[in-house]
């Protein structure tokens, strides 16, 4: 077990004050046996008129706040601690699971079926042709494996890169491009087990990023995102493809859904003219308690 914290700080600057619409924040991490939060707070600046709670769809917490004051700045500083127990790499999955091709029972089918739909076009199957690469062919291939090798091909076939401008870039441009973002290679990876059948959901959250000893991880000093995949006995088994992390291993889980735009961290509007937005930093630390982390 680590205790991990973490501080993201968001800032938006403006040429002179403007009015601001309603903020939506996803900034509170899911409670689970692997990780518990111990402790969250949340500094708004200028104060909110009003603040209140909601879950989405998937049981994410999300934060909703309104103003009824004009300001040159908007600040949003989250602290969080959290307790994370790392999971073991077992995949302990059903017997009838262990190799692909498998089917989902009847009883989960219902369930996981949006997650298996596929959101993004693929008119010409690149896509799929690209995931169906790593197949063994004329065989059963090992389920694990595979997604361990589809895992470990996305971040050796594409460079990473911060992009500055939001959203997420559409899996066949991340392919023609061969560089993205976390959340590009997410939504890649996503698609790309999708059409292989999978079950697979976004996931959005924070990367502890150890400093004292290995290779330094990709991703690190901002939001994270990665994938999970469904495999029965296992559950949502975390796979992130900008580092080649199988497991939970350094990931704060924030906010699960089917596709990344239901799973921002902060959004808004101003009430402006476009030429007074100045811009936006991010700071984000992920620190832990733990001396032998890392």
């Amino acid at each position: 077990m680590t205790v991990l914290k973490v501080r993201h700080l968001t800032t938006y600057r403006y040429r002179r004050p403007v009015g601001f619409g309603e903020h939506r924040m996803m900034f509170r991490p899911r409670d689970s046996y692997d990780q518990r939060l111990l402790e969250a707070t949340m500094t708004i600046s200028p104060r909110p008129s009003a603040l209140r709670w909601v879950h989405d769809p998937f049981g994410n917490a999300v934060t909703l706040v309104r103003f009824d004051r004009d300001a040159d700045e908007l600040v949003f500083e989250s602290r969080i601690t959290v307790e994370h127990f790392p999971d073991p790499i077992d995949f302990q999955s059903e017997e009838r699971a262990k190799t692909y091709p498998f089917s989902y029972a009847p009883e989960e089918t219902p369930d996981l079926a949006p997650y298996m739909v596929r959101q993004c076009p693929d008119p010409d199957g690149e896509l799929e042709r690209w995931a169906r690469r790593f197949l063994r062919p004329g065989q059963d291939t090992p389920t694990g494996r595979l997604l361990m090798t589809l895992t470990a091909a996305v971040g050796e076939s594409f460079v990473y890169n911060r992009r500055t401008e939001s959203g997420t870039q559409d899996p066949l441009t991340t392919l023609r491009l061969g560089r993205g973002t976390c959340r590009d290679f997410a939504l890649f990876m996503m698609e790309a087990v999708r059409s292989l059948g999978f079950a697979a959901r976004f996931v959005s959250g924070y990367l502890y990023v150890p400093t004292r000893d290995g290779p330094r991880h990709l991703g690190g000093g901002s939001t994270h995102a990665w994938v999970q995949v469904y495999l029965p006995g296992a559950g949502w088994v975390e796979f992130d493809p900008t580092n080649g992390i199988i497991g939970n291993r350094d990931l704060i889980r924030v906010a699960v859904a089917r596709m990344p735009s239901q799973a921002v961290p902060l959004s808004g509007t101003f009430l402006g003219r476009a030429e007074d937005e100045l811009g936006m930093t991010v700071e984000v630390q992920v620190t832990s308690n733990d001396p032998a982390a890392g």
